[in-house]
């Protein structure tokens, strides 16, 4: 995979203020934890109540939000997902973009950070939801049989981005942030998905791949590849 050298990055959202930033997503599902963790606790319960504290500090870890910065190169496709690309190639067609795309699947499990972000600078097109299924996300099916939120963005000279949220066997939530007709920019976050999931990216078939099936990517930060 590419990475930039030093000095050429930027940060497209604001710094946070906090040492351990956490999905606004989240806290909800902390907040129920952490509730369920005292009263276990002032029941007595000690082991069901240390069950519960690891599970309330594995809730916090996996909706951890850390601070990226992004390369600052304007051609670059910027990985939308942390996590293991499973999938590269040219597809003939696909329900998002016109005509054949360049994919990239990018895997993500419940260890892997879920904030998404914006993969390069446009305006986005549309947004579509369609339910489905709950394959395993690391399956190719899960492209297409899995519930799924696609964002297909417009750069400047009029080329379409595809960037799909795929839910996974344990996700039951997708979350988007951005709007059709908003303006977006590399490594800007627009959404999450709870509990293990897939993003599947679609570029213009001739786009320079800089990265390989089994590759680890982190959002915001690892570049995937090149457009022309």
């Amino acid at each position: 995979m590419t990475e930039p050298s030093e000095n050429q990055f930027f940060r497209a959202d604001a710094q946070s203020m906090s040492g351990f930033p956490v999905a606004r997503a989240g806290w909800p599902f902390i907040a129920a934890a952490a509730f369920v963790t005292l009263i276990l606790a002032l029941a007595e319960l000690t082991f069901a109540a240390l069950a519960a504290l690891v599970a309330t500090l594995f809730i916090c870890n996996f909706f951890r939000d850390p601070d990226r910065v992004t390369p600052a190169d304007e051609n670059a496709v910027i990985s939308p997902a942390d996590g293991r690309v499973v999938s590269t190639g040219v597809v003939d067609s696909n329900p998002f973009t016109s005509g054949p795309a360049l994919k990239i699947g990018i895997f993500m499990n419940i260890f892997n950070v879920h904030v998404n972000r914006i993969p390069f600078s446009g305006t986005i097109k549309k947004i579509a939801y369609y339910p489905g299924k709950f394959y395993s996300a690391d399956k190719e099916k899960a492209s297409t049989d899995n519930e799924h939120n696609a964002l297909i963005l417009e750069t400047e000279d009029g080329r379409e981005i595809g960037f799909v949220q795929i839910a996974g066997m344990i996700a039951r939530r997708i979350i988007c942030y951005v709007r059709e007709k908003d303006t977006v920019i590399p490594g800007q976050r627009f959404g999450i998905i709870c509990f293990g999931s897939r993003v599947d990216v679609y570029l213009p078939p001739d786009s320079t791949l800089t990265t390989a099936k089994g590759d680890k990517v982190t959002a915001g930060t690892t570049i995937l590849g090149y457009l022309r």
